[in-house]
Formats: structure tokens, sequence, C-alpha cells
């Protein structure tokens, strides 16, 4: 049986080898210059960490370097490792605030394919395991097999759920869920939301109005957009949280699939490129497989 932080370190096994197994093998004996850095440039844009995140990754390496006259190679490592944390601790996480306006209401985006409904359970069963009353809706109503889906998580976690037929109207849905939320005096709503491929404006349209009615609903109500993002995907990852963030907004993230992925140091990328906080991440099937995010466990997971 894994601790927490074990089970991190197993699941970043390909991202660390990716990235930094590959830096550390480059930096063996040699000193910074830049040809060196261009060399560590390369394999952290492969590594999918991105071009604005790589770009300060290097530069503040070099200032570093120059500020505390280091010369070796190996020395890179632990500049890498101070500066990943900082990209990954935003000043403000956006996960809940302690004056929060209850409910506190989730609104779960994402395209299809992501893991969107099993996290959805994932995330009932954490927050009623904190003593929170916690209600599902179900508003994913193209897809018969998602509303089943989120129903077998709501029994298993024990939670509410408020659900209609295939096909009926996702914001009228929404307004059900947020409308019970409100008058079961209900800690937190998570909606589940249809996920279509993010190039469909309609499904943008479709999010907006679900916002809105939830708006009207439950009138005071906190209200997040959480996107849900695959881990496997690696750079169109990135793409993925600009559509919806021009959409409805985006306050933090979830990112699933991290065991399974060599592409992990997305993370970092649109840590530094979007400023949204990361607030779960998933790393196995197990319902005790999605782990609150927490950037100084995720860097020395990376560096262990």
């Amino acid at each position: 049986m894994f601790t927490p932080f074990e089970k991190l370190k197993k699941s970043l096994a390909k991202t660390k080898d990716n990235l930094l197994g590959k830096i550390s093998r480059v930096v063996m004996r040699r000193k910074i210059d830049d040809d060196l850095l261009d060399e560590i440039e390369e394999i952290l844009i492969e590594a999918d960490v991105g071009v604005k995140a790589t770009q300060r990754l290097i530069e503040s390496v070099k200032e570093k370097a120059r500020e505390r006259k280091l010369t070796e190679g190996e020395d890179v490592m632990a500049l890498l490792k101070e500066e990943i944390s900082a990209i990954l601790s935003p000043e403000e996480s956006q996960t809940d605030g302690p004056d929060d306006a209850k409910p506190i209401i989730w609104m779960i985006i994402g395209v299809n394919g992501v893991g969107k409904t099993t996290t959805i359970g994932k995330l009932a069963t954490y927050y009623a395991g904190e003593g929170e009353k916690v209600i599902i809706g179900a508003c994913d109503t193209f897809r018969a097999a998602a509303v089943e889906q989120v129903a077998i998580w709501a029994e298993r976690s024990g939670v509410d759920i408020i659900l209609s037929q295939k096909g009926a109207d996702p914001a009228a849905v929404a307004f059900d869920a947020a409308s019970a939320a409100r008058a079961r005096k209900a800690d937190r709503l998570l909606l589940d939301t249809a996920g279509r491929l993010h190039t469909k404006t309609n499904l943008m349209e479709e999010l907006k109005k679900i916002k809105r009615v939830v708006l009207k609903a439950a009138p005071g109500a906190t209200v997040y957009s959480k996107l849900i993002i695959d881990g496997t995907t690696g750079q169109n990852a990135l793409s993925q949280v600009k559509i919806f963030t021009d959409a409805v907004g985006c306050d933090g993230i979830i990112i699933t699939k991290l065991d399974g992925t060599a592409k992990g140091g997305v993370i970092i990328g649109i840590a530094e490129e979007l400023g949204v906080p990361v607030d779960f991440i998933g790393l196995g099937e197990q319902v005790d497989d999605l782990q609150r995010f927490n950037p100084h466990e995720f860097a020395e997971a990376l560096f262990a």
C-alpha cells in the first residue's frame, strides 16, 4: 500500500524520465554554458512544458547561476526544481475560499473522454468524506451512459443526484439541481456537463446558458468553472484551457491520467501560460487516486 506521496512519485515516473532523466544525462560532467542550456531548452519543449515556461526556466537558471557563481552542469537540477516549484505555486488559488457563499457550485467542464464523469464521482466521495453535504447534477443529457454512470457514483458516494431523461435541456437540469442545492442547504453542487469537441461553438453557448441559469436558481451562490483535462494530451491541453476559459472562465483545473503519461510536464506549461491553479490530479482508477494538488510535493516527487 503506497502513501499518497509514494503514489505520486510512482505515477510521475514516465514524466520524470522524459523530462528530468534526459536533463540529468546531458548535464553530467559539463559546465553551464549556452550549448548546455540550448540542449536543456530542447528537452523541456519536447516534454510539453511549453514555450513560455521553458523560456522562464532557462532565464532563471542563467540568472541564478550567475548570481550564485555556479558553473557545474549538475547545479542546474536544483535551480530547475526551485523555479518549477515557483511556477506551480500561483499566489492565489481559486479552489475555494473560506468566505464562499453556500452552496459552492462547481461546473465541471471538458471534452469527452477526459474522465469527467468518473472524476465527478471521485470528487463527490472526497467532499462527502470531508463532511460536506454534496449533490450531483447530471447535466450531460446527450449521453444516457453518462447519466447512468454518474448515478452509480452518486449511490456509491452516498450523495443526492438530480437527473432527467436523455435529451432533456441541460440548463433545465442545472436549474433544478441548483434550486435543490439551495433548498436542501447543500455545501457543494457538482454539475456534470456535456463534453463534445471543443471546436463546437454550440457547446460553449450551452455552457454559458448553464452558468446563467445556475446563478438565477441560487442567487448569491459561489460558482466556479473547473476544467478537466487529460494529462496524456500534452500541448493540446493548453488549447482546450484557452477555449473553455474564453467561453465560461476557468477557475481551476483537474488533470487526469497522469499515471500513464510522459507528458505531465504540461502542468508546468499551464501554470505559467495561463495562471490557472491545478486543484486535483488523477493518478489512477481507484477512488482515492484523485489527489489534491500540492505544488511543492509535485516538484519533490518529480526530482526525487
